[in-house]
């Protein structure tokens, strides 16, 4: 009897194990940001021709900018009626995180007031399963996936910058009118507050927790640019101790294979940043889907050239070789490709 228990124990924890894995071989992992859902956005018809295992929407995923659910409600339906996308979905997986025109508001944070409603109009688009824990968080709608056997594991980490994000500090007028404008940088302040923070310390831990955990590869798809150095835009670079504890972290506990994904911009651009004793972090920043900006902000860390005009993210891997070979990089709206680059996964190693 003991031993019949034991084995229906371990046969329900293996398809718990199941539940929460995708088993599927990631080869083309594909990411943009930024979709006014009343443009056409012909750009996923070249999207859909590259047929991507997944596709990650890493906020703005449509303009909201309401505390009118019913409109903010609207506005999801109009995205889900373009044929683009309405194929994409058919296709590929999309999965999705949000940044703060589809929160609701323009640059808001944890003042937002519909968060809540907000959170699961959101949710219930991208049919997330009802039992998630994503609805009921108290921090926020961040989570993770795994993909893959142990020899081929992506993990892929997507954190809510916007739920706990503390308030954002701006330069006078005349400063960004007279200092800011011209060197195509916003109006924005790093935080005076050493202990402000995006992501509050429940989810802080959680994150912590994710990247311990084995894969392969570790995508952390983040809404706002995390690499570049402060532009007066959103970024990571606005609360420096958040971007510090990241990097750090990665580097303490030798956590081999990230990759950095982010959205939000209005233009696109890969960078990379080179470490002491670690190796260089790389980030493809792709945004966006329906918008461009023709100010780009200065970026240390920028390879290669940035695109302006609207573009899509790519993370390709190649599993055959001993070793195996990631590229990524950025393609147009006819899908050409804009700019790439290519590594193997040794080289994103501490060993």
């Amino acid at each position: 009897m003991k031993l019949t228990i034991n084995i229906i124990f371990f046969f329900f924890l293996f398809l718990s194990t199941l539940s929460s894995a995708n088993t599927i071989k990631l080869q083309k992992i594909y990411f943009g940001s930024c979709a006014k859902q009343y443009k056409p956005m012909p750009i996923f018809d070249a999207i859909n021709r590259d047929k991507p295992d997944v596709f990650i929407m890493l906020g703005d995923n449509v303009y909201g900018d309401t505390e009118d659910m019913k409109a903010l409600e609207a506005k999801y339906q109009r995205l889900g009626q373009n044929q683009g996308f309405k194929t994409l979905k058919q296709q590929s997986e999309i999965i999705a995180i949000w940044d703060d025109h589809d929160f609701g508001e323009n640059d808001a944070g944890k003042e937002y007031p519909q968060k809540e409603s907000s959170r699961k109009i959101m949710l219930d688009f991208f049919e997330e399963p009802k039992d998630s824990a994503r609805y009921t968080q108290k921090d926020g709608i961040y989570t993770s996936y795994f993909y893959g056997d142990e020899a081929q594991k992506v993990h892929v980490i997507l954190p809510d910058l916007r739920w706990n994000r503390d308030k954002l500090h701006s330069v006078s007028k005349l400063e960004y009118a007279t200092k800011r404008i011209p060197n195509n940088m916003g109006p924005y302040t790093v935080s005076p507050d050493k202990s402000a923070s995006m992501l509050g310390d429940t989810q802080w831990q959680w994150l912590e927790k994710e990247l311990l955990k084995p894969s392969k590869i570790k995508i952390i798809g983040s809404s706002l640019q995390l690499l570049p150095e402060f532009t007066g835009w959103e970024s990571w670079a606005n609360f420096p101790n958040d971007r510090n504890r990241l990097i750090s972290f990665i580097k303490q506990h030798k956590i081999n294979g990230v990759l950095l994904i982010s959205g939000d911009t209005h233009w696109g651009e890969i960078s990379k940043l080179e470490k002491v004793d670690a190796y260089p972090l790389w980030e493809v920043t792709s945004s966006g889907l329906s918008e461009k900006w023709k100010d780009v902000s200065p970026n240390k860390h920028r390879m290669g050239d940035f695109t302006n005009n609207v573009n899509y993210g790519f993370i390709e891997i190649d599993w055959n070789k001993p070793d195996p070979i990631i590229e990524f990089g950025l393609k147009n709206k006819l899908g050409n490709l804009v700019t790439k680059h290519q590594l193997s996964l040794s080289e994103l190693s501490f060993n």
